[in-house]
């Protein structure tokens, strides 16, 4: 069928400090778009096309993910492809959403082919245009700054028994959480849970002094800072608001 007239829409929503799609290498993409009652190939168009653009593809079901995407579920971004037709054209919105259930990009496709399948693949095929070739990072951004390195459980056991074993070993608390903090280098240091030798949250340095960009142990970035001596991290809340956590020496 001849297209009458094509049109886009593209309505890009950027969250946590600027992440992008191309920021991630994996993208998980269920078998299934709940909000279409057959999937008109949208799936395989939709995985073939990612693939193309150098992402790596995985299953909705977590443990089919590679040991390094399972190590990390916000290294993962879950893409979703929404019917928003109409009564003359046939419409979708593709979505990829981060590990704390975010938007962080969203575009929308339109097509006058009124045949579902062939119309509902030509606006897919329109969003699929806006969205750039993996260029991943290895660690969480912020702004348009320095990424934040979070080491292994394994180096992170390592730091933190050279330190106790000297007398360099600060202990903190919040109140709730024990912690140790373990000095990695002149401009990077890490917050490791006391229970589980694992990484609590991993400050670096910014051009400002005693304040910090904050990798947090669910993959979320923030800010901390010191304030009368003590550690404070800026918590991300469900509202987008903040809240102030504050870890003093033991």
């Amino acid at each position: 069928m001849k297209k009458i007239s094509l049109f886009i829409l593209i309505t890009c929503s950027m969250f946590a400090f600027g992440q992008k799609v191309s920021d991630f290498q994996y993208i998980s993409v269920p078998p299934k778009f709940q909000s279409f009652k057959q999937d008109y190939g949208l799936t395989a168009m939709l995985t073939k096309t990612l693939k193309s653009k150098n992402y790596t593809v995985v299953a909705s079901d977590k443990l089919q993910w590679p040991a390094e995407a399972q190590a990390n579920p916000c290294n993962v971004l879950m893409a979703d492809v929404v019917n928003e037709s109409g009564l003359l054209r046939n419409k979708v919105l593709l979505q990829f959403k981060d590990c704390n259930d975010k938007i962080i990009f969203s575009v929308k496709g339109a097509s006058s082919i009124k045949e579902f399948e062939e119309g509902f693949q030509d606006a897919l095929k329109q969003t699929l245009a806006s969205v750039s070739t993996s260029s991943p990072v290895v660690q969480t951004t912020v702004a348009n700054t320095a990424a934040i390195t979070t080491p292994s459980v394994t180096e992170t056991k390592e730091n933190a028994n050279s330190v106790s074993s000297g007398n360099n070993a600060v202990k903190l608390s919040n109140g709730k959480v024990d912690v140790m903090k373990v000095q990695l280098d002149s401009n990077q240091f890490i917050l490791v849970d006391s229970n589980s030798s694992s990484p609590y949250a991993t400050f670096k340095a910014t051009t400002k002094s005693d304040v910090f960009r904050v990798k947090l142990q669910n993959g979320e970035a923030t800010l901390g800072y010191y304030e009368n001596g003590n550690i404070v991290i800026e918590m991300p809340k469900a509202t987008g608001e903040y809240s102030k956590e504050t870890f003093l020496k033991k």
